[in-house]
């Protein structure tokens, strides 16, 4: 219960931390930004969607590290999902987040950079936008919604980590393997309330 996996965990929570709060200051100042320089015509859109392909790089690589660092501590906790009550409840959710999260993102960024092609003033670029032409106001309406969707489910992850930390207490493990048991051969007793149960990790 002891076992350290450091570098597994910060590249699960610094990429976490990066997509969260990329995506949140991409939505409050860049965006917000945009539009105060340049209206809500194809200048704002313009200078957004410069700012958004400038982090891409960057928030394609927290993504990915947050995915590593999901992935390995999973596999290294394999046995406690099985074995702790509420556990396997609590990695299902955050799967279900990540992959929302995840499509989010993906869309969001398909959507900027037709809306990129669109405004710009390069011939290629016009070129692919004729080869794969955008409704501006519609894939514009679903940015708006997905700036918001993406820092919420990323935030729902944030929680849903702090749950796993709590979960990950020597005295909630005990508890929640106590519990499993329990479900498994219900004539076992309840835990009893022993000091370690209110102890930190």
């Amino acid at each position: 219960m002891s076992e350290r996996n450091t570098m597994l965990r910060s590249l699960h929570d610094v990429g976490l931390a990066a997509w969260f709060g990329g995506s949140l200051m991409g939505a409050v100042g860049l965006n917000g930004a945009a539009r105060a320089v340049g209206g809500t015509g194809e200048p704002a859109a313009r200078i957004a969607a410069c700012g958004w392909s400038k982090w891409e790089p960057v928030n394609a690589a927290a993504i990915g590290a947050h995915l590593v660092g999901s992935s390995g501590l999973l596999a290294v906790n394999a046995a406690r999902v099985v074995a702790q009550q509420g556990v396997a409840a609590s990695t299902l959710a955050k799967t279900v987040l990540t992959g929302a999260a995840l499509a989010a993102t993906a869309y969001s960024g398909v959507l900027g950079k037709k809306l990129e092609r669109a405004s710009s003033d390069r011939p290629e670029d016009a070129e692919k936008a004729a080869k794969h032409p955008v409704d501006a106001d519609t894939a514009q309406r679903h940015l708006t919604f997905l700036q918001w969707a993406v820092p919420a489910l990323t935030g729902g992850l944030l929680i849903l980590n702090a749950i796993h930390n709590e979960q990950q207490r020597p005295a909630e493990q005990i508890h929640g393997m106590w519990q499993r048991a329990r479900s498994l051969a219900p004539h076992m007793p309840a835990v009893p309330d022993w000091p370690l149960m209110s102890a930190d990790a």
